[in-house]
């Protein structure tokens, strides 16, 4: 057997058992019997079911870090398999598996150890280690930005609605049953709660905590006021659809008028060298054949 193999699963055996050592060494005592299986986090309403290993892990990272962590998990609309705990445990698994298979590439492959191929492991496995909160990011932002592409048709429905002599609750139900996507979720996720005895004001509040849009949070607080001072939804409801519209038409003109500016990379580094080339290469081979004759 050769040495560069014995040296690679000499480093994977170590590496193993000190990764093993690492969680045995997070794993916690028994609980008190009186002690919560789960824990709920203020403000954001979060049950997170702690096992003993994922609670430990849970446990050592920063609270910072888990605190952002639930809030994209909320965002995201709790989505099946998603969870801080699950999160956690998949990034120490994913940096585990990119370790062995990154010392597996550098010692074992041909070549022998290399310093690119250092570099190259080190990437894969910072990579992996942060690719569970790249995806809950992505799925958070992507919700988000639905709920604020379908907020001024929704409230354009309502305000319909309204004016047509239906209540503000049998507005928003009519919308919600009547569209699709994550804003519709969220308005017959409201209803239920209202359904099961919460206030208009604790509903709406819990709304505003499970989504990060601004226009959103807005129209929450202004039937908020609108339903604690008595003014007409129906008014808050117009003014506030023809600002959400008005700012969808800005987005899209701002989006429009980055264009030119994105645009300028893949002109000078992928159309104008082609074009380059097209156009110059007749005429450099003209000048080289015709000081060929020449000489």
């Amino acid at each position: 057997m050769e040495i560069g193999t014995v040296l690679a699963y000499t480093a994977v055996g170590v590496t193993a058992l000190a990764v093993g050592a690492f969680v045995f060494l997070l794993i916690p005592g028994r609980r008190p019997a009186s002690e919560p299986d789960g824990e709920v986090h203020p403000g954001l309403g979060v049950a997170v079911q702690q096992s003993t290993l994922s609670a430990s892990l849970v446990a050592a990272a920063a609270r910072g870090y888990i605190g952002w962590l639930e809030k994209q998990v909320l965002f995201a609309g709790r989505p099946v398999g998603w969870s801080v705990n699950k999160i956690v445990t998949w990034k120490i698994i994913l940096t585990v598996i990119g370790i062995l298979f990154g010392l597996l590439f550098v010692f074992v492959l041909g070549g022998g150890p290399q310093p690119w191929k250092f570099l190259m492991a080190g990437f894969v496995t910072v990579l992996l280690f942060f690719l569970p909160d790249v995806l809950i990011n992505s799925r958070a932002h992507d919700r988000q930005e639905a709920i604020k592409l379908a907020l001024p048709d929704t409230l354009d429905q309502m305000t319909i609605a309204v004016e047509a002599g239906l209540g503000f609750d049998a507005a928003m139900a009519k919308a919600a049953r009547g569209g699709k996507g994550p804003l519709s979720e969220e308005l017959i996720r409201v209803l239920q709660d209202m359904s099961i005895g919460r206030t208009r004001r604790d509903a709406y509040g819990e709304l505003e905590k499970r989504t990060n849009n601004e226009d959103l949070r807005r129209f929450i607080r202004a039937i908020i006021q609108a339903d604690a001072y008595g003014v007409a939804i129906g008014d808050v409801l117009r003014v506030q659809a023809g600002e959400m519209r008005l700012k969808r038409r800005q987005r899209a003109e701002e989006q429009a008028m980055k264009v030119t500016v994105k645009i300028i990379f893949p002109l000078v580094f992928c159309l104008l060298p082609a074009l380059f080339i097209v156009v110059m290469t007749p005429a450099v081979m003209g000048i080289i054949a015709a000081f060929t004759a020449a000489n």
